[in-house]
């Protein structure tokens, strides 16, 4: 059997959107759901559609890559209950179907595995287009405080299953990048990175793991993954939530911000939770680990490649401050011409 999720060209890429359309429009008829149109969203780790109704509000309906299974999709739906008992914070909702089932196995295509499917409650909000203002940043800052403050605090059941972000998942996100890195990476920028890898890999094996720092994170809070209502940021997109360090999650959001705003987005959170004091250099380990993991995820995919090459020049002077040991979170960091492929 062929995975559902096969698109290695551009035709198998159309091909499984065709697949996945039939199969959402077989899965809405298993909700209450009086549905007036089904709209593509993306392909990513997941196919995802938004689904509009006259009267019921929206849904988001996903359809899951084998890279998850069941158990660990209705663990994040399990998860997202918890955050919705928050005060001022709105999260994703899991729909039952008619079965009671929050999560469906659907029939496809003979030769093509059966992929899960679950139906969310769309969370009213908008992407905030152009730069954040202070006000925003603060905001999130407040916001992953409260869904770290929530995680402590969270009595995961025995059945409970998520993925755990550390040494493990790191190592296998760059056997990916090993094969694909010299679309986008010289031989002398490689060897940056393989130090960058090194470094990091050595630096989470130091660490020391507790309550106060470590546990379900949403580990992919940048701003695609916020959507502001009223000024308020509200998180959607758990596809990708399990274990990890609090700052791990953090360093998501830093990296699409300037030195100022990463103070700040600090101060927000540390007005939940307060940081350790010698938390930057962990937190600047985090940022270079997450860089480095976004590439491994898009290189592979060759449309990426000519942003992949432009980033560099921003990547490599961060990976050249962190491997020799220059703080860098906080400065505006000049970049450098790469080495020619």
């Amino acid at each position: 059997m062929k995975p559902f999720f096969h698109f290695d060209t551009e035709e198998a890429r159309q091909s499984l959107l065709a697949r996945a359309r039939n199969v959402a429009l077989w899965a809405i008829q298993q909700y209450e759901v009086d549905w007036n149109c089904l709209r593509f969203i993306q392909l990513s780790d997941t196919i995802t559609y938004k689904i509009e109704t006259n009267t019921m509000g929206n849904y988001l309906l996903r359809i899951h890559s084998e890279r998850v299974n069941k158990e660990e999709i209705i663990s994040e739906i399990m998860f997202l209950n918890e955050i919705r008992k928050i005060e001022d914070l709105i999260a994703p909702e899991g729909v039952i179907s008619r079965n009671g089932s929050y999560v469906l196995e659907c029939e496809t295509e003979d030769g093509y595995r059966n992929p899960c499917v679950s139906i969310m409650r769309w969370v009213e909000g908008e992407h905030w287009r152009g730069e954040f203002t202070d006000s925003h940043v603060f905001n999130i800052g407040v916001m992953m405080g409260k869904l770290h403050e929530v995680s402590s605090s969270l009595d995961a059941p025995y059945n409970f299953v998520r993925p755990h972000w550390g040494i493990p998942s790191f190592r296998q996100e760059v056997t990916k990048l090993e094969h694909y890195y010299p679309r986008f990476l010289s031989g002398g920028s490689w060897i940056l990175y393989q130090k960058a890898i090194e470094k990091i890999i050595h630096q989470l094996g130091s660490m020391q793991r507790d309550a106060r720092n470590y546990g379900l994170i949403h580990a992919d809070l940048h701003s695609g993954n916020i959507v502001f209502n009223n000024t308020l940021p509200y998180p959607i997109d758990f596809g990708r939530c399990g274990y990890g360090y609090f700052l791990y999650d953090m360093a998501a959001a830093l990296l699409e911000l300037y030195p100022k705003h990463r103070w700040l987005l600090i101060q927000g959170y540390e007005s939940i939770i307060k940081l350790d004091k010698d938390y930057i250099r962990d937190l600047e380990c985090f940022f270079i680990m997450f860089m480095i993991e976004n590439y491994c995820h898009h290189s592979s995919d060759v449309r990426e490649t000519p942003s992949l090459i432009e980033e560099q020049k921003y990547a490599l002077a961060y990976i050249t401050e962190y491997i020799n040991d220059k703080p860098f979170l906080f400065k505006v960091i000049e970049p450098i011409v790469p080495e020619e492929l």
